[in-house]
């Protein structure tokens, strides 16, 4: 039986901020694509959304405005041709952090006694959650397929899994130690041997007691105090006690999404990745309450893009009734609300079928399908990075603890793009076996090619064995 929405009386405001200003558009008469467009422009990592703090920083390390893209050439250029030094000098003008060769990776010391001294219920929970990641990564991961034909053919896809890998883990105004277990657990599953985990160094990143304890729980021993774009640059091309990876995934700034995009080619990496973003479609049946809580959730992220899709005006108004409630009792509130000032939207559309368009064409990141049909509403729905179904699946769940990863696309880029998985660490190479007989049967063909491209060789190759 569908639930009552929440009447505002039912959530009183802890403090007394004026009503919140979401842009709010009505596809009846509003290009919204024109909106989305730009919206999407200025949280893509082309977009420069740096804040008056970065500017200034950027001022008095460099000496220049330079652009972030700039900022992270010298920086990705410095720690290429200097190395370690480079690396300890960003990290000290950066993060004013005094970090040498001697503390620039955490001792085993220190992550043995973050474990000993974590609450037994955090890692009692830490454990449940890294069973449901392994249970869902190792169902979907890839297994050799060998095809055979006659007479004599023997081909395989083989799949191996990448050496090492590098796990990015943001420490700026919180502590992300589930973005560990999101990316070192699936790359664990694919049979990666070596991780090495980059946090900055700060009481939420590599100094942070939490983050220690599960890197210590999951079995990964090499951690290092340093973020950012430097960080990047580190274990994509090595320095002097910190060899360099295969891939590097996990999210960022813009500054280590840059950073990303610099070394790729050197290294593999997951996806150059923007802000958090939402899409939450809504009809009469969905909970008021539910809705905004779902919107306000990413945009905590400051920024995060939360986006409410509708056909239901009266759902749309109880929706900004609870947003209006509900944010006055968060602790980052004066940064939710800049968020969703900045970067939300209230879409008003025809109907179903136009809601669909409208999410196909944004992309999102995260979308909830919070409708009484939200399963044919799913398989109208194709870009999407992670989709969640029902007023019972709210993204967090995907955050935290259903084994997914949380690691994914955003700013569009779920157009063609996809979530991280266990599948993204291992590469996969064909294996090829012909008996005499079966060479034979196909060198005619072989060499009517070779001849339209002519490359005798070839050509020759195959016929000296006739």
């Amino acid at each position: 039986m569908k639930e009552p929405p929440q009447s505002a009386s039912q959530l009183e405001p802890k403090m007394n901020t004026p009503n919140l200003n979401i842009q709010r558009f009505d596809t009846r008469h509003d290009n919204v694509s024109v909106v989305l467009q730009r919206l999407r422009q200025q949280l893509s990592p082309r977009g420069d959304v740096v804040s008056e703090a970065g500017r200034k920083k950027t001022m008095e390390v460099f000496g220049a405005p330079l652009t972030p893209a700039e900022v992270v050439q010298r920086i990705c250029q410095d720690v290429r041709e200097q190395g370690l030094a480079a690396l300890l000098n960003y990290t000290q003008r950066l993060d004013h952090a005094a970090v040498d060769a001697a503390s620039l990776s955490v001792s085993e010391h220190d992550l043995r006694a973050a474990h000993d001294n974590a609450d037994p219920e955090f890692l009692a929970t830490i454990r449940r959650i890294r069973r449901n990641i392994v249970e869902f990564q190792t169902a979907i991961l890839h297994q050799d397929v060998v095809v055979q034909r006659p007479p004599n053919v023997t081909l395989r896809q083989r799949y191996t899994p990448l050496q090492r890998a590098g796990l990015c883990v943001p420490g700026g105004a919180a502590a992300y130690p589930s973005t560990v277990l999101m990316t070192a657990v699936p790359a664990q599953v694919a049979g990666v041997q070596q991780l090495a985990v980059v946090a900055p160094p700060t009481n939420f990143g590599a100094n942070n007691p939490d983050i220690l304890a599960v890197c210590y729980e999951l079995g990964i021993h090499e951690v290092y105090r340093v973020g950012g774009a430097q960080a990047v640059a580190a274990l994509a091309y090595g320095v002097d006690g910190m060899p360099k990876v295969d891939k590097i995934v996990g999210p960022g700034n813009l500054f280590v999404a840059l950073a990303k995009k610099q070394v790729y080619g050197e290294v593999d990496i997951d996806s150059i990745a923007g802000p958090s973003e939402v899409v939450v479609i809504a009809d009469d049946s969905t909970r008021a309450d539910f809705a905004a809580a779902d919107l306000l959730a990413q945009a905590e992220h400051a920024p995060g893009a939360s986006i409410l899709i509708s056909w239901s005006q009266d759902l749309v108004e109880q929706t900004v009734t609870q947003l209006n409630a509900q944010v006055q009792q968060l602790s980052r509130c004066q940064l939710t609300v800049h968020s969703l000032e900045a970067y939300g939207a209230l879409i008003l559309c025809r109907d179903e079928q136009e809601a669909c368009e409208l999410t196909n064409e944004i992309a999102p990141e995260h979308l909830h399908i919070a409708t009484e049909h939200a399963h044919r509403l799913c398989e109208k729905i194709v870009n999407a990075g992670a989709t969640f179904l029902g007023n019972y699946s709210p993204v967090a769940l995907g955050d935290y603890a259903a084994g997914p990863s949380h690691v994914l696309p955003t700013s569009g880029t779920a157009r063609w793009a996809s979530g991280l998985s266990a599948n993204h660490f291992l590469r996969s190479s064909s294996v090829i076996e012909y008996s005499a007989e079966a060479l034979g049967e196909i060198a005619a063909d072989i060499g009517r090619m070779a001849e339209k491209e002519q490359l005798t060789a070839h050509r020759a190759s195959v016929t000296i064995r006739k």
